[in-house]
C-alpha cells in the first residue's frame, strides 16, 4: 500500500505518523503548491519525493493510494483526478461539498474497480464497536445527545475581518461539516438514516455556521447533535434507553472510554490502546485493500453516501449555501 499525500496540515502529520505503526503501508510522495512548506513533514517521515504538480504526482505509476487532505472543497476535484489516474483514494471528513459530488466519485471509483475511502476516524474505532455491541442493553433507545466543541483560533482571525477556509462558505467551511460530521457519523453508523432532519445554527455575517443544532427525528427516538467552532464544552456522546444509559467520553469523535450504566452495574468498555486515532481507520483501509474486499469497501460508501445526504439536507434547513452547491454536473 504505497501512499500520496495532498496537503500539508495537522491532519497529514498524524496520518503519516499513523502510516509507520501500520504494517504494509508506506507514504512515497506530498503533493504541496509550495515545496518549503511539505519539506519539514518530508523530513520528519523520510519522504523521498515532494511534487508541486498533482498531475506529475498521479502519473506516477508507484503510488497505488492517494490520501486527498486539501481544504474541504478541493476534496472532490482531487479525488476525481487520482481515481481517473487509476488510483485508489482516502479523502479527509467532510467526504464532499455536496451529495452530488459523493455520487460522481462512487460512480467513478465502481467503473473503475478502485477503492475510494471517508477518512472519519470513529465508525473505525475499537471503543465504537463496542458501545455498539452493548446498544441492546440499553432496551428501547428514547434520546441520543452528542456535543462536540472546540474553539477554533480561526475564528478570532474571522472576528477580525479575515476570511479563513473553515469559515468560508466558498471552501465549505462550517461547524456542521467539520464538527457535527462526527455526531452524524456516530449515529448514522448505528441506527441508519432519520426520518427527519432539522439544523438551527448561528450564523456569521457570510452565512456560515459558527456552531449549530442539529436534530435527527427517528421513529422511536430523537437525536441532539450539538457542534461549535465558537466555543468551548465538555464534549461527550450519550445514549439512553429504557434500561440504562451508555456513554462516550470525550466526545463522539474520540470515544476515549464507553461507560455502561444500567440499574445494577456500571460497565466501562476500553479497548482502545492506540493515542493516534487514524491507525484504527488506516488498519481497516489496509485490511480491505489487502484483502480486496470491494463489499466491505462498498458498505462503508454507502454509509459515507447516506451521512452526505443528512449533511446536505441539515445545511439547506439552516439556508447555508456552499459554492459547490451551485456547480452543474
Amino acid at each position: 500500500m504505497k501512499i500520496a499525500t495532498i496537503g500539508t496540515g495537522f491532519i497529514v502529520d498524524s496520518f503519516l505518523n499513523a502510516i509507520q505503526s501500520i504494517p504494509g503501508a508506506k507514504c512515497i510522495a506530498m503533493a504541496s503548491r509550495r515545496r518549503e512548506i511539505a519539506m519539514p513533514l518530508a523530513q520528519k517521515y523520510g519522504i523521498p519525493i515532494i511534487y508541486t504538480d498533482l498531475d506529475e504526482m498521479l502519473s506516477n505509476s508507484e503510488v497505488d493510494f492517494v490520501y486527498v487532505a486539501s481544504p474541504n472543497s478541493l476534496h472532490y476535484e482531487q479525488a476525481v483526478k487520482a481515481l481517473e489516474h487509476g488510483k485508489n483514494v482516502i479523502c479527509e471528513k467532510p467526504f464532499t461539498s455536496t451529495s452530488k459530488e459523493t455520487g460522481h466519485l462512487i460512480s467513478l471509483a465502481r467503473q473503475h474497480h478502485l477503492m475510494l475511502f471517508e477518512a472519519i476516524t470513529n465508525i473505525h474505532l475499537p471503543n465504537y464497536s463496542l458501545i455498539k455491541e452493548n446498544l441492546p442493553r440499553l432496551g428501547k433507545i428514547r434520546m441520543i445527545q452528542c456535543n462536540y466543541s472546540q474553539y477554533s483560533s480561526r475564528y478570532d482571525k474571522l472576528k477580525d475581518g479575515g476570511n479563513p477556509n473553515i469559515f468560508n462558505p466558498d471552501f465549505s467551511g462550517g461547524a456542521l461539516v467539520d464538527l457535527n460530521i462526527y455526531n452524524i457519523h456516530f449515529i448514522m453508523k448505528m441506527f441508519g438514516p432519520p426520518q427527519k432532519v432539522k439544523y438551527y445554527a448561528n450564523k456569521y455575517a457570510n452565512g456560515i455556521d459558527t456552531s449549530g443544532i442539529l436534530i435527527l427525528e427517528y421513529a422511536d427516538f430523537l437525536a441532539e447533535c450539538v457542534a461549535c467552532k465558537d466555543t468551548n464544552s465538555m464534549n461527550f456522546a450519550l445514549i439512553q434507553g429504557e434500561n440504562g444509559y451508555l456513554l462516550a467520553e470525550n466526545g463522539a469523535n474520540r470515544c476515549q472510554k464507553g461507560i455502561l450504566c444500567l440499574p445494577s452495574e456500571r460497565i466501562v468498555l476500553n479497548q482502545q490502546p492506540k493515542r493516534n486515532l487514524l491507525y484504527y481507520e488506516l488498519k481497516q483501509f489496509r485490511d480491505i485493500f489487502t484483502q480486496q474486499d470491494f463489499s466491505k469497501c462498498h458498505d462503508l460508501l454507502d454509509h459515507s453516501y447516506s451521512v452526505m445526504k443528512v449533511v446536505e439536507a441539515a445545511r439547506k434547513s439552516a439556508g447555508i449555501v456552499f459554492a459547490a452547491d451551485l456547480k452543474e454536473f
